[in-house]
């Protein structure tokens, strides 16, 4: 008895596998749908957008694109989190997935252990910038005066944005007293900086760039890891002995845990491929991007090191959403 048991549940499981196997090989057989955690337009739309053409192309069927925004993005990735894993709900995440982790401790999902990361499409560097009304010329001009001056006031776009992540790691790193002013979205934080209410911002290249080309933002410096191709003459806090760990937001494609490893590498490396497109590429760089393409297991340990990360600064500089 326990012998034909065990011979069933085996048979069972063959099946179950081979079902699964025959699924992973006709996908996708109906529409995909693309999860998006902001409003259109935004610099996470913007990915989407972008390659949904071309991906309809090479998988035969269309992309449908939910925008579900709210929440820095919680209320779209607990739809993802609760979608079955078969490759028919893809995820356009920002960054906000591991900032959220560390500042909201009542999440309704695991961001490490609900969700199989796919393909890291690009980074918008976060920049140091300053008003073109004040007196600052380079990153060391905004320090001194910084130091003269305890307290100076940083915009952010929001507190537990990547801009808030960074005023608190650049602080730490050199050792000063400034004040987040947090604001409700990147908008109004860079028109107070343009306007010379406040002083200087850490914001991402994508939002700002519009207005650094009109010459009414100046970067002075790149919180990432490299130059920017649209500033090419910024130098990195890197260069200038003022390193932060960082905090670039990045946009790429998270899948419900469970998703078949076929599915995962066959979008993967779709993606990967159109990354080499002369005009797809410059269409990121265009917007201020930093062209990534991280595979599955890449991207898995760049959400698992940022989660650790912002974990600790979150708990030094006491950041939270209740």
């Amino acid at each position: 008895m326990l012998k034909r048991r065990s011979l069933l549940a085996a048979g069972m499981a063959s099946t179950i596998a081979t079902k699964a196997k025959a699924q992973s090989s006709n996908w996708p057989d109906r529409p995909v749908r693309m999860i998006i955690g902001y409003p259109a337009g935004g610099p996470t739309d913007f990915p989407g957008r972008l390659l949904q053409e071309p991906l309809q192309r090479l998988w035969g069927q269309p992309i449908v694109i939910e925008n579900r925004p709210g929440a820095s993005q919680v209320i779209a990735t607990e739809a993802v989190a609760r979608s079955a894993p078969d490759g028919y709900t893809i995820f356009l995440s920002a960054s906000t997935h591991t900032s959220n982790a560390a500042i909201n401790p009542r999440l309704p999902y695991d961001t490490i252990n609900d969700f199989t990361p796919i393909v890291n499409i690009y980074a918008s560097p976060t920049v140091l910038f300053t008003g073109t009304g004040q007196p600052f010329r380079t990153a060391q001009d905004l320090v001194a005066a910084a130091r003269r001056e305890p307290g100076m006031a940083f915009a952010t776009s929001g507190n537990g944005s990547s801009g808030h992540f960074a005023l608190e790691m650049f602080r730490k790193k050199m050792g000063l007293e400034l004040t987040n002013v947090a604001y409700r979205g990147a908008v109004p934080a860079l028109q107070d900086v343009v306007g010379g209410r406040v002083p200087g911002t850490f914001s991402t290249l994508a939002g700002a760039i519009p207005l650094a080309r009109e010459g009414k933002l100046r970067a002075l410096a790149i919180a990432g890891p490299q130059r920017a191709a649209v500033l090419p003459n910024v130098p990195t806090l890197e260069e200038l002995g003022m390193g932060i760990p960082d905090t670039s937001p990045w946009y790429g494609f998270i899948a419900p845990k469970g998703i078949s490893r076929d599915i995962v590498e066959r979008i993967a490396r779709d993606v990967q491929g159109l990354l080499q497109d002369a005009t797809i590429r410059q269409r990121l760089i265009d917007q201020g991007g930093i062209i990534l393409g991280e595979g599955p297991e890449v991207f898995a340990k760049r959400i698992a090191t940022e989660v650790a990360d912002n974990m600790v600064v979150a708990r030094e500089a006491n950041i939270r959403i209740e």
